[in-house]
């Protein structure tokens, strides 16, 4: 009897592992500069077919915004799950270990549930600021820019930026971006072999400065077919707090210090971004296929994320750096075997939200630190509206979106030096600011203290 009954309870125990479910992996790409001009977005200009392939396996979030738009700061943020504030996350070379050094991290978060944890190329903004990667790779270049023309290595060695864009007729895995793909797709193979759950962030640097692609993603577009944005000026009724001099793109040899670009030099820069993003999207294909190729995607949780956005001449504003709509929204799509695809959601979702989600996807609990919401509910019924409003902030310019109002204002010892309010129902490019309009005033004044209190509640 005693025999029946150890058979029976090695039977049970053998029986329940073979019935449990692997935990899910999450490959988690992040894009830097990626704004959502997009064909899943309804924009027809840049060409990307398989970032738009993987928005027809998951959710597209229409209305995804980063919580600081510059990208050491806005990637601490998100893989802490803490939003910025007046005293921490608030430039490009933000970190961790400096801000939030006491709180569990993304990545430490899955290195203490066993998973194999890999970073490649760019995912923190700043070299071993996170210590639970069990591999933080970046790929050889000559220079940061990683430049490859004979012009442009002369310049930058005699310390020269370089002009802002390349265009030579090279492979794809002349570039970092190539390379990234390449070593993530052997990292791919690795866990196949050894299978056991991974956490693989694959960071692709294009379409940031300086815009190098190789020629054949050039040859998509016809430069005659460049156009600029309607409204390319700063609006007169906007504060001169929101406006910038763009000083990362003035960097560039071929860039004026000052004033306005030529016409012709915009539209070459436009092309030069649409270029960088098509390269990036093969790279994103090559990698997903890959994973499919694999047998691991049934298993893997897949998140496409642009770090904040960018302008191209909207507003007269280049780069990021604003409180503009343009330099806040981000791409976002979330792909789940077990989840909605092919669909698109206007609930909004801010990128401290991705912290909470991953833990729930991959049936994990959250820390108790994390200051986003879960956005499983919006994955699992994208035509509700879960969410209608987001927290922003770039230097002391503090931006509240609600619904489709966004309200920012400026303060100097604790009072209110500039303000801008626009209505996106009815302004969508933001051209009109009514924060001084006299029929918006009881909406400010109540916009204000809800501002106010949602500051207070994350500090």
């Amino acid at each position: 009897m005693k025999h029946v009954f150890i058979f029976l309870v090695l039977f049970s125990v053998t029986l329940n592992s073979q019935n449990q479910t692997p935990p899910k992996n999450v490959l988690f790409v992040m894009v830097d500069d990626l704004r959502p001009e997009l064909s899943l977005y309804g924009q027809n200009q840049i060409i990307s077919p398989n970032i738009d392939a993987l928005g027809a396996s998951g959710v597209t979030f229409n209305r995804a915004y980063c919580n600081v738009p510059v990208c050491g700061a806005s990637r601490a943020s998100l893989l802490t799950g803490v939003r910025p504030t007046a005293n921490r996350f608030l430039t490009y070379h933000s970190r961790i270990k400096e801000d939030m050094p006491d709180v569990v991290n993304m990545v430490q978060y899955f290195k203490d549930r066993g998973y194999s944890t890999v970073s490649n190329n760019k995912i923190t903004h700043i070299k071993n600021d996170i210590d639970a990667w069990d591999e933080e790779w970046y790929p050889k270049a000559k220079t940061w820019r990683n430049y490859l023309s004979e012009e442009n290595l002369t310049l930058e060695a005699a310390n020269k930026a370089g002009h802002a864009y390349e265009n030579i007729d090279v492979p794809d895995a002349a570039y970092i971006d190539g390379q990234t793909a390449l070593k993530s797709i052997e990292d791919l193979k690795k866990f196949k072999e050894d299978g056991a759950p991974f956490f693989l962030a694959v960071g692709f640097v294009k379409p940031h400065l300086p815009f190098n692609a190789p020629k054949k993603y050039w040859d998509l577009y016809d430069p005659n077919a460049i156009t600029l944005p309607e409204h390319a000026t700063f609006p007169e009724s906007a504060p001169q707090n929101a406006k910038h001099n763009w000083g990362e793109l003035r960097s560039y040899i071929d860039i004026p210090k000052t004033g306005p670009l030529t016409e012709a030099m915009a539209k070459k820069l436009i092309h030069g971004y649409y270029a960088s993003v098509s390269y990036v999207d093969a790279q994103i294909g090559v990698l997903i296929n890959s994973l499919t190729e694999l047998g691991l995607r049934e298993n893997t949780v897949i998140v496409l994320v642009g770090d904040h956005g960018w302008s191209l001449s909207e507003h007269g504003l280049w780069v990021k750096h604003s409180n503009f709509e343009v330099a806040l929204q981000v791409p976002l799509i979330i792909s789940d075997s077990r989840l909605s695809n092919a669909a698109h959601t206007n609930s909004i979702a801010e990128l401290v939200d991705l912290y909470p989600t991953l833990c729930e996807l991959t049936a994990g609990e959250s820390p108790t630190h994390l200051q986003g919401s879960s956005l499983v509910s919006a994955l699992k019924s994208p035509a509700t509206i879960f969410k209608n409003s987001a927290l922003a902030r770039w230097k002391k310019g503090e931006t509240l979106i609600m619904d489709q109002l966004f309200y920012t204002e400026w303060k100097r010892n604790n009072k209110v030096v500039s303000k801008m309010l626009y209505n996106h129902k009815t302004d969508p490019d933001e051209t009109i600011n009514l924060a001084n309009d006299p029929d918006y005033l009881s909406i400010v004044k109540a916009l204000s203290q809800q501002l106010e209190q949602f500051k207070t509640t994350f500090n």
